[in-house]
């Protein structure tokens, strides 16, 4: 009996202190991959997140379950996959309440007496984007039938709303207007020259130049996290709080955000939680994105529901980390798209079910927000792209992808018909069928008689940018980052034919 006195003492001590639920704050980059300092990405520097993983736990493998921000922010917010929940489809279900008996996390938490707070005015943008693809508000209550709040208010963080579940939003890393300013800002702007480009993307000076401002905004988003510890360490919080870091889905660029190679959807995850992480600490197992679901809940005491697809992977005394992660893509925007993959801790298996859709499609995102696009596109018309360079330029996909990931991590070398992987292509060809064997995959069911959207903001940019001011699409064309967003305000109305 005495063994437990000491437990028991200290349980005691935590109920008088007030900490026996802790704060929970979680951080969401926006396309990001794993380019950060402490993942060894060349050329940037991330002190902040640097320390956080020193004092916490960094996630070698984490997953995305889509490679797209609204489904996979969906998937997130529920703790299910985003195909099961019909949710699978970038932002196509903007107006459809989620099916019984989902519900988002939020609403667990407020029944464990959680106040759920959004945003913060340290960050960019406020941190205030849900982006959400199912019927929901930022704020307000939540029943899933008449009311669809997410969270109670858009507030900083703070001692009195004890105990708390803020999400921030970190913006500067998604593409937008304010990449060249931020640059130009910087006092200790990338060098282009230490630019390290994946062995997929032409080095020219304008890839070079737009892969550097992509790493100044994670060093400004880096900046910002250290402005938010500062605060939670001036407030007196830090020992009493948990602080997640993760990116929503992959880096804004090819074969990142949007696709189900690795830097679509492999992003860097932080767990910085003292008294429960153990400093230092680096895991090599696999763990998916959603899986920050269900390790809030545990964390916060509150119901972890069935159906969760989501495994705590904190807070309890064996972790059940995973053997494969199972994602998927399929609309996005006016691209109609159906592949899906299974990522073990060594390869990588994609099932393309539309192979005829090429990785660079006419898409208007695409168009409006790759410089590398435009620039690799003028290079396969003169036929100077290398073999790797290439790849993501062909007519079509194929239908089947293999890569060990150990060996070739930039997947460069497709092994699915090379017979000396038939075994593992077998083997995950087997671990996909039985996923649908245990899920319903409703992108499976719809995939052939689904309509992508058409008319959105990207599209009517580029139609209205390129009949009334064609000398800006020319640059664009030419690699220059340019303030497209502008563009999608200007011409919004734009008619398309």
């Amino acid at each position: 009996m005495l063994k437990f006195i000491p437990l028991f003492c200290a349980l005691l001590l935590a109920k008088s202190l007030g900490a026996e639920k802790p704060n929970i704050i979680w951080l969401m980059a926006e396309d990001m991959g794993l380019d950060l300092e402490c993942y060894g990405m060349p050329g940037v520097k991330t002190p902040h997140l640097n320390k956080m993983a020193k004092e916490g736990i960094l996630y070698k493998k984490a997953y995305c379950t889509n490679p797209i921000c609204s489904p996979n922010r969906s998937a997130m917010m529920v703790g299910v996959h985003q195909n099961i929940t019909n949710t699978h489809n970038h932002r196509s279900n903007r107006d459809v309440p989620l099916e019984k008996p989902f519900k988002p996390i939020t609403s667990f938490l407020r029944e464990a007496g959680y106040t759920c707070l959004l945003g913060h005015s340290f960050v960019l943008k406020q941190g205030a984007k849900t982006d959400c693809n199912f019927k929901h508000s930022a704020t307000g209550p939540w029943d899933g039938v008449e009311n669809f709040g997410l969270f109670d208010k858009r507030a900083d963080f703070s001692e009195k709303e004890q105990p708390f579940f803020s999400q921030i939003q970190l913006a500067a890393t998604h593409r937008g207007d304010w990449w060249r300013g931020i640059r130009e800002k910087s006092t200790h702007p990338v060098p282009v020259e230490e630019v390290v480009l994946p062995p997929y993307f032409a080095d020219t000076p304008e890839i070079r130049y737009d892969w550097a401002a992509y790493l100044d905004t994670v060093e400004f988003m880096d900046n910002e996290v250290g402005l938010l510890m500062a605060d939670l360490k001036k407030r007196g919080l830090e020992k009493n709080t948990v602080v997640i870091f993760i990116a929503d889905n992959g880096r804004c660029n090819l074969r990142g955000k949007g696709y189900l190679q690795e830097s679509g959807i492999h992003v860097p995850m932080i767990i910085w939680a003292p008294g429960i992480a153990e400093a230092g600490k680096v895991v090599e197992e696999l763990v998916s994105t959603i899986d920050i679901s269900a390790t809030i809940l545990k964390l916060a005491g509150a119901e972890i529901p069935d159906y969760m697809t989501a495994r705590p992977i904190l807070g309890v005394e064996e972790v059940e980390y995973r053997d494969s992660i199972r994602s998927a893509r399929d609309i996005w925007d006016e691209i109609n798209e159906c592949s899906r993959s299974i990522t073990t801790s060594k390869f990588k298996y994609i099932k393309n079910h539309m192979p005829e859709i090429p990785w660079a499609t006419d898409q208007a995102y695409l168009e409006i927000n790759r410089p590398a696009l435009h620039v690799m596109r003028q290079k396969k018309k003169e036929a100077s792209l290398s073999v790797h360079e290439m790849v993501f330029f062909t007519d079509r996909k194929p239908e089947e992808e293999l890569y060990d990931l150990e060996n070739d991590p930039d997947e460069l070398h497709n092994l699915a018909e090379d017979p000396e992987y038939k075994e593992v292509l077998q083997e995950l060809r087997m671990k996909e069928l039985q996923w649908i064997s245990k899920n319903r995959d409703r992108g499976l069911e719809d995939f052939s008689t689904r309509q992508p959207e058409v008319g959105l903001a990207a599209e009517r940019a580029r139609a209205g940018i390129k009949a009334n001011e064609p000398e800006l699409w020319e640059r664009l064309e030419k690699g220059e980052l340019m303030k497209t967003q502008e563009w999608m305000k200007k011409y919004k109305k734009w008619p398309l034919k």
